[in-house]
């Protein structure tokens, strides 16, 4: 299994600390190489090291000319975990935050890959910024059964007793109080947190000592609980506005996978995919990176201006615009009509596509496809 790591430098990162309206924030970025960022958002429990094993997989497959490298990394330490202090707000203020953050650092759109609860944000974030989102890649991403624990938590331990379990273990260490981390890293010590980990991994006795560390330095029952009464009491009905493409994939063995948890998020989401990966657990981007890459290369190699249409969809109508360069004046003309949604397909030269403020804004009803010329031709001043 892949080792995590603490030293950002090793992969051509830098460390940054961010003020933004949800706390200073501490984003590990670098690797510039265009124009959308590859924003990556940690799970409950964890920092932007998670990701690490993935940024190190794609160095090595680039030198083998398998794949390209990662580049224009955004790796976040979310409010409340890693280097960022809590306390763990409000999801939508994390996503504004989120967008904060990569607008600091220079870009005006990105994808967003989320990781358990971290992929909760990435739609949230999704949702909220419809315009500067390209895509999104989710890993064994918080689902509909684990909603169901936290609403419901007698009928929903059946369906989830591992994240039922956690939940109970994350409330008892927050009754232990300051004797919680003396008593976490006892755990640790004498190699019994390696145990209580393994229903988290295919393969726990391949775990590196690293992951494990990584494990019990980011147990934090308060920042864990109040993340869990957000995902509680937040309204999965606003992924109805995404309209990028979202790809997910979970190990075939995550015990925090609910049978239902696809088929919940593609009645929420247009374009919707999930695959499932055999010899992998919940952190599946730690120990198959390479197959978690290949399985989200959509997302890895989306970029803007694109915006597809749901494939989930395909009855639909659309309001489809064209967009034609005739003595250099650019005009837009719209075609169809649609209920809901927006498809476009833009193959414009980079002068061309570089004078757009606004790509597109999805469309929720006909009434606002009158305005859509205006939103979608905004030149730069």
């Amino acid at each position: 299994m892949s080792a995590l790591r603490t030293d950002g430098a090793t992969l051509g990162l830098q460390r940054s600390v961010v003020p933004t309206a949800a706390g200073h924030i501490v984003v590990h970025h670098g690797r510039e190489g265009g124009d959308v960022a590859t924003i990556l958002l940690h799970g409950a429990a964890a920092s932007w090291t998670t990701w690490t094993p993935l940024i190190a997989e794609g160095d090595a497959a680039s030198d083998g000319g398998r794949r390209e490298p990662l580049t224009d990394v955004i790796a976040i330490d979310l409010p409340g975990w890693g280097g960022s202090a809590g306390p763990v707000p409000d999801i939508a203020v994390v996503s504004c935050a989120i967008a904060a953050v990569a607008r600091s650092l220079g870009y005006r759109q990105w994808r967003l890959i989320g990781h358990s609860l971290g992929g909760f944000i990435a739609l949230d974030v999704a949702a909220r910024f419809p315009q500067n989102t390209v895509a999104v890649g989710l890993v064994s991403p918080s689902g509909s059964a684990i909603q169901r624990v936290l609403r419901n938590p007698i009928l929903g331990a059946a369906a989830l007793p591992a994240f039922s379990g956690m939940l109970l273990a994350m409330r008892m260490l927050r009754g232990l109080g300051s004797a919680a981390v003396p008593f976490l890293n006892f755990l640790r010590r004498s190699g019994a947190l390696r145990v209580l980990a393994r229903p988290l991994f295919r393969h726990p006795h391949a775990i590196d000592p690293s992951v494990s560390d990584a494990l019990a330095d980011e147990i934090r029952p308060q920042a864990f609980l109040a993340a869990a009464e957000q995902a509680r009491t937040y309204e999965t009905s606003l992924w109805n506005r995404i309209s990028v493409p979202v790809r997910s994939v979970h190990g075939e063995h995550d015990v925090f996978v609910g049978a239902g948890d696809s088929a919940a998020m593609r009645r929420r989401i247009r374009d919707f995919d999930d695959v499932g990966l055999p010899g992998a657990g919940h952190y599946a981007a730690v120990e198959r990176p390479g197959e978690v890459r290949a399985a989200l290369a959509d997302v890895f190699s989306a970029s803007a201006p694109v915006l597809r249409a749901a494939r989930n969809l395909d009855n639909a109508g659309r309001i489809g615009i064209k967009l034609h360069r005739d003595a250099g004046k650019v005009t837009a003309h719209r075609v169809g009509t649609a209920s809901s949604g927006l498809a476009l397909d833009l193959n414009l030269p980079p002068a061309v596509a570089n004078a757009f403020d606004h790509v597109a804004t999805p469309l929720n009803n006909d009434d606002r496809a009158r305005s859509v010329d205006v939103d979608i031709v905004k030149l730069k001043s």
